[in-house]
């Protein structure tokens, strides 16, 4: 997290609350400096997550129990994981499922920042929506850089 991070997204989302971009404000502050905005550690949070759970859906559905449990400030790393509570077929779509995960996110200490319940629709395995989108290369992959090595 970066204050230009900051910075971008406080212009991009018109947040004017100025704990998030004056250093004076920061500063007069229980937390001593500018805080990162909350949203913006959301939307990294829920980013960190499309690789390992959303990959494949096509709607989000819910978002509930949103803690933001410590601040989250410039400088700071976050990494998210996440946990499946639960799936089931959707009875609407029959090639689609719908999967409720818990993520939490923590900082460079393993302090957890940052913690939420997603719930989404996904293609299930085999339907034509799910199927990858990674092409099919034309050459093997090589160990040496090219095919013909």
């Amino acid at each position: 997290m970066t204050e230009s991070d900051n910075t971008w997204f406080t212009l991009l989302t018109m947040n004017t609350n100025q704990a998030h971009f004056n250093a004076e404000v920061g500063a007069a502050s229980e937390f001593g400096r500018p805080l990162m905005v909350s949203t913006l550690t959301l939307a990294i949070a829920i980013g960190q997550s499309v690789i390992d759970t959303t990959q494949n859906a096509f709607a989000n559905l819910g978002l509930d129990e949103v803690r933001l449990t410590a601040p989250v400030y410039a400088g700071d790393t976050l990494w998210s994981e996440s946990l499946v509570l639960e799936k089931r077929e959707s009875k609407s779509r029959p090639q689609a499922g719908i999967v409720t995960i818990r993520t939490r996110t923590l900082n460079q200490h393993g302090g957890e920042v940052l913690s939420f319940v997603r719930t989404f629709y996904i293609h299930r395995r085999g339907a034509d929506a799910a199927r990858s989108l990674f092409p099919t290369a034309k050459e093997p992959l090589s160990r040496r850089g090219t095919a013909d090595s």
